[in-house]
């Protein structure tokens, strides 16, 4: 049972806190399962790039794999023997995989990353391996094993993938108390990235994304927390009066931005006057604009007030020796390239060890035929005596094999067949034994030349599947969209200066000027006061307003002149000043702050012009 220890605070006010400190059994429940959620369901393993649901469904495909498409319902049910969960959970992490067009030969219905629309149910669809997969995923032969959940089965550990599968694909999940989202890449620049490193040289690594578009990777930070990148649609102008959208930021579809556009309208920030959404295998969503509005500004208007440009924050996290690693994108293509050159070189020296017993035995048995040892056991009555003749019989001949004949060696040498025997030919014999000796020398030359032979296996991944996969993203240095500048003016500023209210809904009283509801608003008073608010429908900014008017930020050009006087008896002053950056809703005194000061004269001129005024002096 849970233990419960109760503990009460007096406060000052007398108050009391009761806090009960749950621990026990509900504390190490809370461990287990947030353990579960980050090392078991959301977080790939930097060793692979998989979650363990992808695992299983790679696993499982190929399992299942005969060359031939398979329904994904059916791949769905043979992955559930591995993966302690609903079919629902497989099926949507296979599409996610099928989308990025990578690992998965797709047939059917799969879906539109552009607009939004979801895969068909999986007994509709299909799905085979693509031949890249086939290539890099698998070796069972260098596969670390483990028992599925039931103990039934034999699953991987982790699949011994030759590619940087997370960056190329990249990933995201939400674990408890932690999450992570590793941005997609170019599978080229990947490969190219990887052969400099083995080659002792730096790169540099952006993402790329499906959807295309623009970025600005500025602050990408190496994908690690607390980057940002911005990216914006592909918008030009169609003709006079339409402008085409053909490529969308990542993370959003045709759909969301068309309604972010709607949202804004609707709002006032921007004017359109149809949208049309022609999106098919390629995007086009063309936006209709009234006459007399500028295109240019308005595509900026898109770019300020709607998701035609979004803000990414990449965050690296990995699963590393069963414990979440965060780890920029650079130190993960130097981990998952280093990781290929060490399966590469398991994977020849599994081939050397293969080739030199298939050496071994085909050298045995040149001897055992052409030597016609099998003779000897002719008059053996026992299976040890027939062992002991043929092991007699091999000796004189065996000084050249790299290894000692073992009782095996043997045995494998008396279930040849007599008709084998009768056609053995002693010249391709040894051409075969030729052969194998090349290809030994061939494998022990790569073993010798590890890092050549990682870059010549790279190359080739780029030749054979890198057609197509050029970069879609677009990288740009955005200029910063001032949203005050492209805003629609979309309502108006009211202003009663006796009572010292200003806004938008005192339509009774004096109008100022055109603004939007985005704008910020200068304010200055009899008393010499000055204050800088937000629009609103109506806010109070102290009585005798003398002017008010639309605020605009790092403003050098607009010069105020002002003449007031200090305090009740004081002497007057000339000032004359810019107003450049403030806080939002603080007062400021613009006089020498004595109490009873009153401005005689104010005036604002938005280029600097220099004023002449005249003063009349009167003796009292």
């Amino acid at each position: 049972m849970a233990e419960e220890h109760e503990e009460t605070l007096n406060e000052d006010n007398g108050n009391q806190e009761t806090i009960t400190k749950v621990t026990g059994m509900y504390k190490d429940w809370f461990l287990d399962y947030a353990s579960y959620v980050i090392l078991e369901r959301a977080v790939p393993a930097i060793e692979d790039g998989f979650k363990p649901v992808q695992r299983r469904i790679m696993h499982s495909m190929k399992d299942l794999d005969d060359g031939r498409y398979n329904k994904v319902a059916n791949i769905v049910g043979h992955t559930m023997q591995y993966h302690p969960h609903g079919d629902a959970s497989i099926a949507d992490a296979m599409v996610q995989i099928g989308q990025k067009d990578l690992l998965i030969d797709t047939q059917g219905n799969w879906g539109n990353i552009l607009t939004g629309d979801r895969a068909a149910a999986s007994r509709y669809i299909e799905a085979r391996l693509s031949k890249f997969a086939l290539d890099v995923v698998y070796n069972p032969k260098i596969t670390e094993w483990q028992a599925s959940y039931d103990g039934r089965r034999k699953e991987p550990i982790n699949l011994p993938v030759m590619f940087p599968l997370l960056l190329a694909q990249g990933g995201e999940g939400i674990a408890v108390g932690l999450s992570t989202k590793i941005l997609p890449h170019n599978f080229i620049e990947l490969i190219d990235a990887s052969v400099k490193h083995l080659k002792g040289k730096r790169f540099t690594l952006y993402p790329d994304f499906p959807t295309a578009g623009i970025a600005d990777i500025t602050n990408y930070n190496d994908g690690m927390r607390g980057g940002k990148v911005r990216v914006r649609a592909k918008i030009a102008q169609h003709d006079k009066n339409t402008l085409a959208i053909t490529e969308i930021p990542y993370g959003t579809t045709t759909s969301s931005l068309i309604d972010s556009i709607l949202k804004a309208n609707d709002k006032g920030k921007i004017k359109i006057k149809k949208i049309e959404d022609n999106t098919a295998a390629e995007v086009e969503i063309l936006i209709h604009l009234p006459s007399g509005l500028s295109p240019d500004k308005t595509i900026d208007a898109l770019y300020a007030f709607t998701n035609c440009e979004t803000s990414i924050s990449p965050l690296g996290c990995v699963i590393e020796d069963n414990k979440p690693f965060f780890v920029g994108v650079a130190e993960m293509l130097r981990r998952s390239t280093d990781n290929t050159v060490q399966l590469l070189k398991q994977e020849l020296e599994i081939k050397l060890g293969e080739f030199e017993e298939q050496w071994h035995f085909a050298s045995l048995e040149r001897i055992f035929i052409e030597n016609r040892i099998y003779r000897d056991i002719e008059e053996e009555e026992t299976w040890e005596g027939v062992i002991k003749a043929i092991d007699k019989g091999l000796q004189p001949h065996i000084k050249h094999l790299k290894r000692e004949v073992t009782e095996d060696d043997i045995v494998r040498l008396t279930e040849i067949r007599i008709k084998r025997i009768s056609k053995f030919d002693i010249d391709k014999a040894q051409q075969k034994i030729e052969a194998l000796e090349d290809q030994i020398a061939e494998v022990k030359h790569h073993l010798a030349n590890l890092i050549d032979y990682a870059i010549a296996y790279f190359e080739r991944l780029k030749k054979d599947y890198g057609a197509g996969k050029e970069r879609k993203t677009e990288l740009r240095v955005f200029d910063d969209v001032d949203a005050t500048k492209v805003v629609i003016r979309n309502t108006k500023l009211y202003v009663n200066r006796e009572e010292g209210f200003v806004g938008t809904s005192l339509r009774r009283d004096e109008y100022v000027c055109d603004c939007s509801d985005i704008d910020d608003i200068i304010v200055f008073t009899e008393e010499g006061k000055m204050m800088v608010t937000k629009v609103d429908s109506k806010t109070f900014v102290g009585k005798n307003i003398i002017h008010v008017a639309v605020f605009k930020k790092k403003d050098k050009r607009t010069i105020y002149n002002m003449i007031y006087r200090d305090g009740k008896k004081g002497p007057s002053y000339v000032k004359r000043f810019a107003v450049t950056s403030i806080t939002r809703d603080r007062e400021y005194d613009m006089t020498n702050g004595n109490k009873g000061s009153v401005v005689w004269y104010f005036s604002a001129n938005p280029n600097g012009e220099a004023e002449v005024v005249t003063v009349d002096r009167k003796s009292t």
